[in-house]
């Protein structure tokens, strides 16, 4: 199992005090220089997303219940559990039952998998509903078996910042990664950086953004050298990319969590962003904080031109440190009374630790009987399951000016007096307003609600099933579902969402024929897009296989079929022709390769073409072409390699796809 940041530092944590008693009150927000204008960063409100959770049967390559538990390979349950606290499970269409008993209320304690794209789009869904700008994408070490998972969840998460309107990047977390100075570098070239291409990528000072977490810190998990930092730190910045540092809170102060001698790694940063988990608990110790790193933080970044970005928590419920947001809150105020140039929520979804500010169980009629886990009114107040997105949303809008800098919390534990049990009313008269051959507008009516209608869900009906296909947030009545299928008939029908969770009756039907594709025949559908594979040898990565160049070349692990390699076409489209390369020049003397053919719109995949021998001549361009028996509707291409008689390896410089 993955170790939380927390195991690793607390020890440091618990050898240094937080500062200083007392706060000077200021009755406005500082006036430090920003390095940066306002970007998708500095300016806004980061979550770190870790999109880390997965369940056995859902599909994913890790195939176990991945940071539900402590034993992956065994059901959830009170003996057998990595979270400390329980997620609000009302909004999720795919959820997996598990061992604990029943909920408060009576119904089943089942979980959700992040692997389901429907979990990630509810999450984005959240963030556009409550105002949060931007995810960093959490990604450890990749070389191992996890992998190809979060080689998929990094292409869902950039499905749903794209169909929701937010921004996302990619964080590395280099925690106990041994070869991170070499291997970082490889995994952005050959996989991550094909991201940027995305509208949703987040980019600062018109540069994509790369957060690298671990620099620095005073543990055996984080060993490296200055010069290897800063030659990382340099490398992305060669790359064209803004970098952003997560770095230990006494990065600048000295203390037990910061090695010595880093002060050139930490300012090579173009973005300092100081970690807090663990280190404070109350508000209290949110002043300290205050007064012991933030001032000074913020004044030697703006002195060096750098931007600072520091962390906000909610508090970890189990340790009962939320105070009903009062802990929170006083974090945001200090963070703006300082004024930073952007702020990082940790976390969104890290029920593990318990600091997630995604939808929580609100009482005790939401959690298992026999967990043991506190809800959100642990200290006697009720609260919403999604107070502290709410409370997030306020705090992103005094950053940005859009409230006054206040002490005060402005956000309510609930929305009404009472708890809302009441739904909004259906969505009428929805209708058709147009359509591509991947997409579908749709308008409706709209809801009516007792306190408020905060957003819709679009559903897509198939027999006597629903799965969300899209959203809206507020008071929008029209939205376009994308990703759907040439040629392809849907029906669809929508509901309304109000603060509380509640959901509407669903409106009518609706069905729609998308039109044939608008893709010429001739055009390389996996051109540029991201791919994922099962492993790759030196720095010879899946991405090669998609840059349009004949001489760079994947290459899997040696002497271990079977091997795999994927491309995600980036919508579901139609797919009758592959053609398969090595690269041109006659050092690569002939060999066959044994290959299969996957493909379908979602993973599992289905088999195409079983496993054939297939040879690559140099006399006649190393070049294999696969016409599939018929035209399929896929979104993923796998090729699946078991041997090859010219090396011990899975090979290819470049897969391409056709229409036609």
């Amino acid at each position: 199992m993955g170790v939380t940041r927390r195991v690793f530092l607390q020890a440091a944590i618990a050898a240094t005090a937080a500062g200083t008693l007392g706060v000077a009150e200021t009755a406005a927000a500082g006036s430090a220089t920003a390095a940066s204008g306002p970007g998708d960063v500095v300016g806004k409100v980061t979550v770190g997303y870790q999109g880390w959770f997965a369940c056995i049967g859902d599909g994913a390559p890790i195939n176990g219940w991945w940071h539900w538990t402590q034993n992956w390979g065994q059901t959830p349950s009170p003996s057998n559990t990595g979270i400390s606290s329980w997620p609000d499970m009302r909004e999720y269409t795919h959820t997996y039952q598990t061992g604990y008993a029943a909920l408060g209320n009576g119904q089943p304690a089942t979980l959700f998998s992040s692997y389901d794209q429907q979990t990630v789009d509810t999450h984005f869904q959240w963030m556009q509903q409550y105002g949060i700008d931007t995810a960093a994408l959490q990604r450890f070490n990749p070389t191992g078996g996890e992998g190809p998972t979060r080689d998929a969840m990094a292409t869902k998460v950039r499905s749903a910042a794209e169909s929701h309107s937010r921004k996302f990047y990619i964080m590395y977390d280099v925690t106990g990664w041994t070869n991170m100075q070499s291997e970082i570098k490889t995994d952005w070239t050959n996989k991550m950086k094909a991201h940027t291409a995305s509208s949703a990528y987040a980019t600062q000072n018109g540069k994509p953004v790369v957060c690298i977490w671990g620099f620095g810190f005073n543990d055996n998990n984080h060993p490296f050298s200055t010069d290897a930092c800063i030659d990382v730190i340099n490398w992305f910045k060669g790359q064209g990319c803004y970098v952003i540092g997560g770095v230990p809170r006494e990065w600048r102060t000295g203390g037990a969590g910061t090695r010595t001698g880093y002060s050139d790694v930490y300012h090579a940063f173009n973005m300092i962003s100081p970690w807090m988990v663990g280190a404070i608990g109350n508000v209290g110790d949110s002043d300290n904080a205050y007064n012991t790193y933030t001032v000074g933080d913020e004044a030697d970044c703006a002195a060096h031109g750098i931007d600072y970005q520091p962390c906000v928590l909610p508090g970890d419920v189990s340790g009962r440190q939320r105070a009903h947001g009062d802990f929170m809150w006083r974090q945001f105020y200090n963070v703006c009374r300082a004024g930073v140039q952007g702020i990082y929520i940790s976390m969104f979804d890290e029920y593990n630790e318990g600091n997630q500010i995604a939808k929580t169980a609100e009482s005790q009629a939401w959690t298992p009987t026999n967990s043991g886990f506190l809800a959100l009114d642990e200290d006697g107040t009720a609260c919403s399951s999604d107070y502290y997105l709410r409370l997030t949303g306020d705090g992103g809008k005094m950053l940005k000016g859009q409230i006054a800098l206040t002490a005060v919390r402005p956000t309510q534990p609930l929305v009404s007096g009472g708890g809302d049990t009441v739904p909004p009313t259906a969505p009428g008269t929805l209708h058709v307003t147009g359509h591509t051959d991947t997409t579908a507008a749709l308008a409706w009516t709209a809801s009516t609600d007792n306190v408020g209608v905060t957003g819709y869900r679009i559903m897509r009906v198939t027999g006597s099933t629903s799965t969300q296909a899209g959203s809206a947030a507020g008071n929008a009545t029209t939205a376009t579902v994308t990703g759907l299928s040439p040629s392809t008939a849907y029906t669809f029908t929508v509901q309304a969402l109000d603060a509380a969770g509640n959901v509407s009756p669903a409106s009518n039907q609706v069905s729609v024929t998308t039109d044939a594709t608008t893709v010429p025949p001739g055009t390389n559908l996996a051109l540029g897009k991201a791919t994922s594979e099962s492993s790759h040898t030196q720095v010879y990565g899946s991405g090669n296989v998609v840059d349009g160049d004949p001489n760079s070349y994947w290459e899997s692990n040696n002497n271990a079929f079977p091997q795999w390699i994927q491309v995600d076409l980036g919508l579901t489209t139609t797919v009758k022709r592959l053609v398969l390369k090595l690269p041109p020049p006659t050092a690569w003397s002939t060999r066959s390769q044994t290959i299969s053919v996957q493909a379908g719109p979602s993973v599992p995949l289905t088999t195409q073409i079983p496993a054939q021998n297939y040879t690559f001549n140099p006399a006649s361009g190393n070049s294999v072409t696969i016409n599939l028996p018929s035209a399929v509707t896929a979104r993923y291409v796998r090729l699946n390699f078991t041997a090859n008689t010219g090396w011990p390896a899975g090979q290819l410089s470049e897969l391409e796809v056709y229409s036609a």
